[in-house]
């Protein structure tokens, strides 16, 4: 008899492109959601973006309560959820960033409490994935969440943004040819739930971005409407899969122990680029795709090299060595490289001199 079953939560508007941040006040009624907002933002996109979104808000008598936070820490999501409460807030809003998407999103988890998504940088997927990932001391949790009821992404805003920001986007997105690698690798060996349409929809935003790398450009919205979409897909395929498995194997053990060994070095993103060219190169070897991994992200001037993320030769080959005991998650690296083979594949795709 069979038996399966799958709940799959995903957002239910989507709305990307020019001049849409002045559509979030008809995204939420078309939400129903009823009450007062509280938006969750960060020092610039509070100029950028929250503050037009107020003044919106005003001028339909609904004033929203607004909490700005400095950095992703779990005293901001405690800070989030005492004003909510405080408050009397009926749903939350993210606007910004990473940190303040995931901080509105773990709130809202919390709180149990609808959660809308307004991105003022394609930084990462975690606009719209049902996961968080918040600092803590020299470690980082990934921790579950719900999906944003819907995300409302401004191309002209996001095109605006730093773009290191952007290039950390696409360097995340390209990650995914690994993390997809991993997860197959981890279904044959280990008996992993897998699954394949969500292998292959995280595997085709990867594939996207190395086809359009030479289209990525600083300032241009098409640029933004390509990294955008991508980001979507990816947090959506997480949502199917019901983890973040599409979107994350060696690669984000490697950026995840950079950021124990060397915090704050480099972005997310570019930790997990340089990570997925070496574990390409693990997965295939000399006649992998590693390369066409390590030439679109120099396409879009993302770092290929240690030099490139801040780091020095020793701090990559003692991520490598120690990365899989970060978390019980088989990827390529099984139970762990030595300090040579280690050496020997950093060297060999350039990572290190």
């Amino acid at each position: 008899m069979f038996e399966k079953s799958t709940w799959i939560r995903l957002p239910r508007n989507v709305v990307v492109g020019h001049g849409v941040i002045d559509q979030v006040v008809d995204v939420i009624d078309d939400l129903q959601l009823q009450g007062r907002p509280l938006f969750v933002t960060s020092p610039t996109p509070r100029e950028v973006a929250a503050e037009p979104i107020v003044t919106a808000f005003e001028a339909t008598g609904v004033e929203p309560a607004v909490v700005t936070i400095e950095k992703a820490t779990f005293d901001a999501v405690e800070r989030v959820i005492e004003t909510a409460n405080a408050e009397d807030v009926s749903y939350l809003v993210g606007i910004g960033g990473g940190k303040a998407i995931d901080i509105a999103k773990m709130a809202s988890y919390h709180l149990e409490m609808g959660f809308c998504s307004v991105p003022t940088a394609a930084s990462h997927d975690g606009i719209v994935s049902n996961r968080g990932s918040v600092p803590d001391g020299d470690t980082r949790h990934s921790v579950a969440a719900e999906p944003p009821l819907a995300v409302i992404a401004d191309t002209e805003i996001l095109a605006n943004a730093p773009w290191e920001l952007t290039t950390a986007g696409c360097a995340d997105i390209i990650s995914n040819y690994t993390a997809v690698m991993d997860w197959r690798l981890a279904h044959r060996l280990k008996n992993v739930e897998y699954s394949e349409y969500a292998a292959a929809l995280a595997e085709m935003t990867a594939e996207i971005l190395v086809d359009n790398a030479d289209l990525i450009r600083p300032g241009l919205e098409e640029s933004a409407w390509v990294v955008t979409k991508a980001l979507m897909s990816s947090g959506v395929a997480m949502s199917i899969a019901g983890s973040s498995r599409p979107a994350s194997g060696a690669e984000h053990l490697f950026s995840h122990q950079l950021d124990r060994l060397a915090p704050d070095a480099a972005l997310h993103g570019h930790q997990v680029g340089v990570g997925s060219i070496m574990t390409a190169y693990l997965h295939g070897g000399e006649r992998g795709i590693w390369r066409d991994i390590r030439n679109a992200l120099a396409s879009i001037d993302a770092p290929t090299t240690a030099d490139g993320l801040g780091i020095d030769d020793k701090t990559v080959i003692e991520a490598l060595t120690t990365c899989h005991e970060i978390r019980d998650r088989y990827t390529i690296l099984g139970d762990g490289m030595d300090e040579r083979a280690a050496r020997e594949v950093a060297t060999k795709t350039g990572v290190i001199d």
